[in-house]
C-alpha cells in the first residue's frame, strides 16, 4: 500500500449490514480484470485483505473482516470469493492520501526548542 501522499484506489461495497473496502493496484486493474476474467487476482487487489467500515462509508476504514460477516454477508468466508464479488459489486474510487501528521523526528532531543 502506498505512504504519504500517494494515491490509493479502492473498491468500496455497500452490503446489508457493512460496508466492505479492499485495497486495488488501480482502476485500471479492475477494468481490466472485469473485461478479462484470465488476470490473477494478485495483479489487481493489493494486500488480500477486506476491511470493514461499520457503515461509516468509503472514507472510513476500521477493522480486517472476520470471516462470520464475511460469511453473513457473502454466503462464504473464503477471502478469493469475497474479493471478486466486491469487485463485481464494489464502486471504484481513487483518492489522495493525506501527508502524514505528527512529529517528524522525535530524536532531536533538547535542539527542538531551537
Amino acid at each position: 500500500m502506498p505512504r504519504g501522499n500517494a494515491p490509493q484506489t479502492k473498491v468500496h461495497y455497500q452490503g446489508k449490514d457493512e460496508d466492505f473496502v479492499i485495497y486495488v493496484d488501480g482502476s485500471k486493474a479492475v477494468q481490466d480484470w472485469k473485461k478479462d476474467r484470465s488476470i490473477p487476482l494478485a495483479q489487481v487487489v493489493s494486500g488480500f485483505k477486506i476491511f470493514v467500515t461499520h457503515k461509516h462509508g468509503a472514507q472510513s476504514v476500521g477493522d480486517e473482516a472476520s470471516k462470520s460477516t464475511l460469511e453473513n454477508e457473502f454466503g462464504t468466508h473464503n477471502e478469493d470469493e469475497c474479493m471478486i464479488k466486491i469487485l463485481e459489486g464494489g464502486n471504484v474510487q481513487d483518492t489522495e492520501g493525506g501527508e502524514r501528521q505528527g512529529p517528524k523526528n522525535d530524536s532531536m532531543g533538547t535542539r527542538a526548542a531551537h
